[in-house]
């Protein structure tokens, strides 16, 4: 199999500096003594690395072009999730393409069901761009054409809309990249807007958000725009530090924002309850990684394409569309850069409350980084090799008695989807906090 990495790996358009990270440290340090975070507790973790063979046992198999049966033939999965009875939901189809549906299979890889197509009705998808599955099996299915989501009962049947304001442009971007389903009983998610972490609810016609946790923003907003195309393009930054969260079992998030190894988990009400951290020096940044960073981008912007469903958009709307591109090539022309790379990658959290925090590796490898894993009660219990037949990457999916899921695609680029169950060691099921 050959793994895909499009989507893999430390976010190397943004990043920080050891000045940077000395600063950010001394803004914790001042936080630390401020009014109303004298709760906080700061556990400072080994520095020396653990490892820890993830020893996985493989549940089941599904895809691939030697598929067996017609309904596990996909064509490009975007979205996976798992219910509480460890069923998993599979995002099939291209954003906007005629067999864009949700696929269904059971704890040993056995169909359930199929439901949704493309089309511009109820239930129907225009740009299926993300996928959503709460505890109780019902599904959120982002649809950025739509400007808005389509909620569905555990049986696939299509229930309601709910809207986002402003209206679908048609060619608009996926508004709320990167969602979490809250396990707390809920219709609520966490996602990001900026540099703020938001619980989301989806319980009614319209979303409704209110700011969860404000992260620290390593370039100063510049204010209210003008409206004028050169005005909507930001400043171009490499190796800033990104916005990377998830939500916890207890209603609380863990989210990082520095260039340091520092997580920051909450409570339910928002508020920084614990502080871990690792002392892991980010990697210095050099003059020819900015070169093939700023030439990665520029690659990236000539090969990006806007797929349009339906009749050619106006003139002017075309127009403006390539004036836009024009002014973000010119952005990544004039790139600048923080003098350091984020140490930490990705972060996720299991259903039993774990965490999983991936680092960095030199930009540009196609290599996945090592896995620190964290208890609930903020112990590290070691560090888990990617790269291998065991554990390829972070794991695409979480689900409930210690199940992941990774999508891979086959030597014809055919989706491979598999289901392991990770070993009693870290899945820490005992420790899973109660629900409040």
């Amino acid at each position: 199999m050959s793994r895909r990495n499009a989507s893999r790996g430390p976010r190397f358009a943004a990043g920080a500096a050891t000045r940077f990270t000395a600063g950010w440290l001394a803004v914790l340090g001042a936080a630390l003594g401020g009014a109303g975070l004298h709760a906080q507790e700061m556990v400072d973790l080994p520095g020396e690395d653990h490892s820890v063979s993830p020893d996985l046992e493989l549940v089941y198999a599904i895809g691939s072009a030697a598929a067996a049966a017609e309904w596990e033939e996909f064509t490009s999965i975007s979205g996976v999730a798992f219910d509480g009875a460890s069923n998993l939901y599979l995002l099939d189809g291209e954003r906007t393409s005629a067999n864009a549906r949700v696929v269904v299979v059971d704890a040993v890889g056995g169909f359930v069901n199929s439901f949704g197509r493309a089309g511009d009705g109820p239930g129907e998808f225009r740009a299926a761009t993300q996928l959503l599955v709460w505890e109780d099996g019902q599904i959120l299915v982002e649809d950025m054409m739509h400007a808005g989501y389509h909620v569905f009962s555990p049986a696939g049947e299509f229930q309601r809309m709910v809207r986002e304001g402003g209206g679908g442009m048609g060619f608009a971007m996926a508004r709320r990249p990167n969602l979490r389903p809250e396990r707390t009983g809920a219709r609520t998610l966490i996602g990001r807007s900026g540099r703020t972490i938001q619980r989301v609810d989806m319980s009614s016609e319209d979303v409704e958000d209110r700011v969860l946790a404000e992260a620290w923003a390593p370039v100063e907003d510049d204010g209210p725009r003008s409206g004028d195309l050169e005005d909507m393009i930001d400043e171009e930054w490499g190796f800033e530090p990104d916005l990377l969260f998830d939500a916890l079992p207890s209603g609380g998030v863990a989210y990082s924002d520095s260039s340091a190894w520092a997580v920051k988990l909450t409570d339910p009400s928002g508020a920084i309850s614990r502080i871990l951290r690792r002392p892991i020096r980010p990697l210095a940044v050099t003059e020819e990684m900015e070169r093939e960073e700023r030439e990665r981008q520029l690659e990236a912007e000539s090969n990006r394409t806007i797929t349009q469903r339906g009749s050619a958009p106006p003139a002017a709307v075309r127009e403006m569309i390539d004036n836009m591109r024009s002014l973000q090539r010119e952005a990544l022309e004039n790139m600048r850069f923080f003098p350091e790379v984020p140490v930490i990658a990705a972060l996720r959290a299991t259903w039993d409350g774990a965490l999983w925090v991936q680092r960095s590796t030199e930009p540009g490898s196609d290599e996945p980084g090592p896995i620190d894993v964290i208890a609930p009660d903020g112990r590290y219990l070691g560090t888990l090799e990617t790269g291998t037949a065991a554990l390829p990457d972070m794991p695409d999916a979480f689900g409930p008695d210690g199940l992941v899921a990774f999508i891979d695609t086959d030597e014809f680029d055919v989706p491979v989807i598999t289901v392991w169950r990770l070993p009693p060691a870290i899945r820490l099921e005992s420790a899973r906090p109660p629900r409040p």
